[in-house]
């Protein structure tokens, strides 16, 4: 990979943080609570997760498969098992939530899923933009 398509993977990664950290940071705040109960832990796992994420996104989606459906199958199910199994050790430094499984196949396979579709719509974009140029 060049140098053009890491800072790409880097700026993703860091919006997406960013934004996750604002909105639980808002959503704690609005229900009156005013330092996250789980700790420096909770911020590094969310960190881990999404680049997981991320990363299989990415070294994925642009696999030469088609269609698309199936190359974002190919990189949804290994990174949803492997955001599992880092859910399960992270079970060995303390104790899980109930439903941290569910939690993580919850926020995991929607923001997988917004992703493809970012990805989808810049696809299509691309593909018509494409299509006009050779036409002319």
């Amino acid at each position: 990979m060049n140098q053009k398509k890491w800072i790409h993977i880097v700026s993703i990664y860091s919006v997406i943080y960013t934004a996750i950290t604002l909105l639980n940071s808002i959503l704690y705040l609005c229900r009156g609570i005013y330092e996250d109960p789980s700790g420096n832990w909770h911020e590094l796992d969310r960190a881990i997760i999404l680049l997981i994420g991320i990363a299989a996104f990415e070294l994925c989606a642009n696999l030469p498969v088609k269609p698309l459906a199936l190359r974002y199958l190919i990189a949804y199910i290994p990174s949803q098992l492997l955001a599992f199994a880092y859910v399960w050790f992270s079970g060995l430094r303390e104790p899980l939530a109930k439903t941290a499984y569910k939690d993580i196949c919850i926020n995991f396979t929607s923001l997988f899923v917004l992703l493809c579709i970012i990805n989808t719509v810049i696809y299509v974009f691309k593909k018509k933009r494409g299509q006009k140029g050779e036409k002319k």
